[in-house]
């Protein structure tokens, strides 16, 4: 008998929502088969199964959260003898193809224990002096705003009630004693995502009261080095320095002032719940609003628009903001960067993919077009329709939300005039399209008013890294390169 345990489903992907079991017992299964529809707070993705053989125990049902390292289903390996002699503990292989959960968790703790194979003592930074204060008062940031990342991201499973952290030693740093590590019980472990670090790196974070599930990896694969620990760490700190983030009050007993229903948050608002938090506490916003005259523009739309509609997509303002967006990002690099705080400095990426806000029945989830420099208006208004059909009907791939540059979020279709969009950090900014409508505006050469179709823009950017001159300068020539389409062709 093996169990199939939830794999690692992606960057910062630790758990979720099972939608459908896919299997039931007695099923013969295939390797590479899906056994199970689960919607992660970043796309809905069938798992496949690793093992072949059959299903005798199905361990989750619909509506479950579960976590990677969980097992989902017990089979009955294909190869198994006819008699069916059950192996027993001693002589069982020293690595099964496909680790129970209570190995994982046994595992888990002899490598927290383990010594480190480091060299030499790393100092541990400035932040050692606060670090009682961190331990005590501060709650980690789960958006690991990657994150992004949201972290996600984000980004990670404390919110749904995971198992307290592994660091459970935390070293009393005016010592400089280590206490001694209690045993854990091989039950607790399996309920913890294993992190990707070394053994080193988790005692690195549990003497820095860190819980190393919370750390975002900057390596390989998104593993953690002991830098991404300290400068998590750091971040605390400063947090807590200032007070730490705020605090929801408590609720009152709603039910007091008449019927109430509790509903769950389901995987994707809840994770743009902390991902917007997150964002919103530690950006500087600054929002800009203009107008663009698109008179012009809404006629070579409608002229074109069966033409593009010929190649399979919607000639729309947003795929033709989208185009103009990313000429913006090549005159104004600084637009197209991340911060990071911890190193001191500015990451200005070289390549210029834009993410889609689009509105779906399970909240708001970002597509991000890859190489949109590299494109042209149809392949955009293409590309963008597949997108935005495969986050409705939840085909999605995660790593079709990734690697975004900049966010696009147009709310035309719905009505409105201006709004604040919220930075989607790590981005540095992103462009609100509102509805465009008709308006008299004066004209200088003739002294009269004429209508004009205006459409709204607003600009939210990172104050940190774009000072308001360099705002105003970037939304300023996306206007006008919507009232003058050869503006694009000259500077982009």
């Amino acid at each position: 008998m093996t169990d199939f345990t939830l794999p690692e489903l992606g960057e910062n992907i630790s758990s979720g929502d099972v939608l459908r079991v896919l299997v039931k017992p007695g099923d013969t299964i295939q390797k590479e088969q899906s056994v199970l529809e689960l919607e992660t707070d970043k796309a809905t993705i069938e798992v496949p199964s690793s093992v072949a053989g059959q299903v005798k125990e199905v361990k989750v049902k619909a509506g479950d959260k579960v976590k990677v390292g969980q097992a989902i289903l017990s089979v009955e390996d294909e190869g198994a003898s006819g008699a069916r002699t059950e192996v027993s503990p001693k002589s069982a292989p020293a690595k099964p193809e496909a680790p129970t959960k209570a190995d994982a968790g046994r595992r888990a703790t002899a490598a927290d224990a383990a010594p480190a194979p480091q060299p030499a003592k790393e100092k541990i930074p400035d932040v050692q002096p606060d670090i009682q204060a961190t331990n005590q008062s501060t709650t980690p940031d789960k958006a690991g705003v990657k994150d992004p990342s949201v972290g996600p991201q984000a980004q990670s499973g404390a919110v749904d009630g995971d198992a307290p952290s592994r660091g459970k030693n935390v070293v009393d740093i005016s010592r400089g004693a280590r206490a001694p590590e209690p045993a854990a019980p091989a039950s607790a472990s399996p309920e913890l995502p294993p992190a990707p670090a070394a053994p080193s790196v988790r005692r690195m974070a549990r003497e820095l009261g860190v819980d190393i599930n919370q750390v975002v990896g900057t390596g390989d694969g998104g593993r953690i080095s002991i830098e991404d620990v300290k400068a998590y760490a750091k971040r605390l700190v400063e947090g807590g320095s200032r007070g730490g983030a705020a605090q929801a009050e408590p609720l009152p007993d709603f039910s007091r002032f008449g019927p109430v229903e509790r509903q769950p948050m389901r995987a994707v608002r809840r994770k743009t719940a902390e991902h917007l938090s997150v964002a919103w506490a530690t950006i500087p916003h600054v929002t800009q609003c203009d107008l663009a005259d698109i008179t012009g523009l809404e006629e070579l739309r409608k002229k074109y628009a069966k033409q593009v509609e010929a190649a399979g997509g919607n000639l729309t303002v947003t795929s033709i903001a989208v185009k103009i967006v990313a000429a913006a990002l090549k005159v104004f690099p600084q637009f197209n960067a991340s911060i990071d705080l911890a190193a001191s400095e500015i990451i200005v990426k070289k390549y210029v993919n834009i993410g889609v806000a689009v509105d779906t029945d399970r909240g708001l989830l970002v597509p991000v077009i890859k190489d949109a420099d590299r494109k042209n208006i149809v392949q955009l208004s293409v590309e963008l329709a597949q997108l935005s059909e495969k986050a409705r009907t939840r085909k999605i791939a995660l790593e079709e939300m990734q690697g975004g540059c900049f966010s696009i979020s147009n709310l035309g279709g719905i009505g409105g005039t201006y709004f604040t969009p919220i930075v989607n950090a790590p981005d540095v900014a992103i462009l609100g399209v509102s509805r465009a409508r008709m308006e008299p505006v004066y004209n200088k050469e003739s002294g009269q008013f004429s209508p004009r179709l205006m459409l709204p823009l607003s600009l939210s950017y990172d104050h940190r890294a774009i000072d308001g001159a360099d705002g105003i300068r970037f939304l300023r020539w996306v206007c006008e390169a919507m009232e003058q389409p050869f503006v694009l062709a000259l500077q982009g």
